[in-house]
């Protein structure tokens, strides 16, 4: 400033961000593109100082202008500058982001209290094994096959599949027993075969 008036230069620059900001509340996509290309750094810049994390400060500068467009018309250039409102969109998609860290560090420290670890490994299905022991299921009387199948598929225990099937619970237990037989003698049949 000299002698109290603004320079030149000042003016056509707050007059040139002035016309951007009207642009941008309007919708023009070029104003998008030059508040995207002039601001994105800062945005970044504060999420990565923020999080520590290269994708997730990409995420939120992502968020960030998203936001900013699809808010456009909330935007009030006479109580805020384009840029200083953007910064401020930044900072509440990081303190999301941060809230969305807490509570999956909160739902994985609950599933480790709850789960054991031979929970999370599983046996590796033998297909073969699998097909043989349905090919089986298969040759049973029908009875014994919907018992079975419950019992070796829907993985039901005993008084489930009383329930499901309406039978008495000890023709279901006497049904697997005898079915076990016969498909235990099958099978040691067919494996001594090979």
């Amino acid at each position: 400033m000299i002698g109290g008036e603004e320079s030149s230069d000042a003016t056509e620059r707050r007059d040139a961000e002035s016309a951007w900001d009207a642009r941008f509340i309007a919708g023009d996509e070029r104003a998008l593109e030059y508040a995207y290309r002039r601001w994105s750094p800062v945005v970044f810049t504060l999420a990565l100082r923020s999080l520590g994390d290269r994708a997730d400060s990409e995420d939120v500068t992502q968020k960030t202008f998203v936001s900013a467009w699809t808010s456009r018309a909330n935007f009030d250039p006479s109580r805020a500058r384009l840029s200083t409102w953007i910064v401020a969109i930044a900072k509440r998609r990081i303190a999301d982001t941060h809230e969305a860290r807490t509570r999956i560090s909160a739902l994985h420290q609950q599933l480790q209290r709850v789960t054991r670890p031979d929970d999370l490994v599983t046996e590796e299905v033998d297909l073969g094994e699998t097909l043989l022991v349905a090919q089986e299921i298969e040759r049973l009387e029908p009875d014994a096959r919907k018992v079975m199948k419950l019992a070796f598929f829907d993985d039901l225990t005993h008084q489930e599949i009383s329930r499901r099937l309406d039978m008495p619970l000890g023709t279901v237990k006497s049904h697997i027993r005898r079915s076990l037989e016969r498909m235990r003698t099958r099978l040691e049949v067919t494996h001594a075969a090979h």
